[in-house]
Order: structure tokens, then sequence, then C-alpha cells
């Protein structure tokens, strides 16, 4: 695994960082087969899939992109709390991609069928690598709690999962929601945590410099097989990498 830590000084650095590296990944894609991503809730990607709808348009061959997401809520895709609502509106309705190439979890169905179906699913558009499909671009955020994807501290056992997608469920609110496994995410060619605002650098520091507690912690256990773990950090969220 290659891991490297970028920090930037404003949300919008770190989205012209974060499109510039999508979009030369898309290029580099052989003209045989699409680019497949998977994508995430919450409030920093929304901000970044702004940012490339405003200024990557045209800089990217949509047309070569297979849009999956990482999890989803148990909720209507018209719902304020869908990562499928939040993504079509921040970004797909407003970039060249065909409704065909985008395929949503659907949150309303029953979760359990629903996580078997999409898995088939994935299986059937993205290629497969060591006997599992393998994304080329997969979008995490890092909880306060260090959950990643909805993929929570309780839920370890999903590390160790023989499935692609599971449901999981938020220990707060109790609410469903249909979650990557940590087999179908580590078998990516890139993962990007995105990682922003002050309230997330205790868990940033404690993950990144593997201090007190960090093995328990979901996104600890994010460690690509075969390719390559970026974070991208903005400097509220880096603050404490560096305090003893």
């Amino acid at each position: 695994m290659e891991q490297s830590i970028r920090i930037f000084n404003s949300i919008d650095e770190l989205s012209q960082f974060f499109a510039e590296k999508l979009a030369s990944l898309v290029k580099d894609i052989p003209a045989s087969r699409f680019f497949s991503i998977a994508l995430s809730g919450g409030s920093t990607p929304r901000l970044v899939f702004k940012y490339l709808a405003s200024n990557f348009r045209d800089r990217i061959d949509w047309q070569k992109v297979l849009v999956f997401w990482g999890d989803e809520r148990c909720v209507t895709p018209g719902s304020d709390e869908s990562n499928f609502r939040m993504a079509k509106e921040s970004l797909l309705d407003h970039v060249p991609i065909p409704a065909t190439n985008i395929f949503r979890i659907r949150g309303e169905a029953d979760p359990y069928i629903e996580a078997g179906r999409y898995a088939e699913a994935v299986g059937q558009y993205v290629p497969s690598c060591h006997d599992s499909p393998q994304f080329d671009f997969i979008m995490l955020g890092l909880g306060e709690d260090g959950h990643t994807a909805s993929i929570f501290p309780g839920d370890l056992h999903l590390f160790r999962s023989d499935r692609l997608f599971e449901v999981a469920e938020n220990p707060d609110t109790k609410q469903k929601r249909i979650t990557a496994t940590g087999k179908m995410i580590n078998q990516a060619r890139h993962i990007v945590f995105l990682v922003t605002g002050e309230s997330k650098a205790e868990m940033a520091a404690r993950i990144i410099k593997k201090r007190e507690g960090w093995k328990k912690l979901p996104a600890s256990k994010i460690h690509p097989e075969n390719g390559e773990l970026l974070w991208l950090l903005d400097d509220r969220a880096a603050m404490k990498l560096n305090v003893l």
C-alpha cells in the first residue's frame, strides 16, 4: 500500500487537487473500458462536487465514468438525507454524464435484499481483481467517532465479511444504512479520504499518527491491498498532526 497525505489552506485548494487527480485518472483509462468511482456523502463531498460541476464540467470525459456509492442511508431518493440526492443536485445534474452510467443504492428498498442486488450490479460493471470487483476510485469521509462509509466503531466485523455490501446501523439514530464492506473498499486502486474542519482534527491525528485506541476505529482499517491511499485535509483538520 502506498499512502500519502496532502494538506490545503482552503476547501477550494483541496477541491482543485481532487478534481485534477480525478481528471488525470479518467484520462489514463484505456478507451476500451470505463472508469468506476464510488461516491460518499457528507458536507465536504458536497463542496467538492459543486467545484467539479463548476470547473471540470468540460475537463473530464464524463461519458467514461460509471458512478456508484460506497454507502447510503435507508431513505427515499428524494430525502434530504439521501447521498444520491446530494450528489445528483450538486454534481450529476450539471455534468454530461449519461443516466445509464449512474447506479444508485435503492435506500427505499428492503436493505438486506438491496445490499445483495447492489453487490451484483457492482460485480457486473466493475472489473475484478483477486476475485473481487476493483473500483478505480473510492471516496471516503471520516466521522468524529472514526467511522467511514457506514462502518461504525461497533461494526469492525464488516472488515472480515465476505460480502461486498452489508446492512449497518447508525448507533445514535438507529437508522439502517447499506455500506460497502472492507473487502469491497480495500480492493480499490485509489482510495481518497476527504477530511475538513477542526472537529475532525483529533480523529484524523489519532488514525494517521496511530495514537492510542486507533486500531479500534473503522477508518484505521482502510488499507488498499493493491492501490493508493490518499488523505486530503484542510489546515483545520490537520492542526493536531504534529502535536505530541
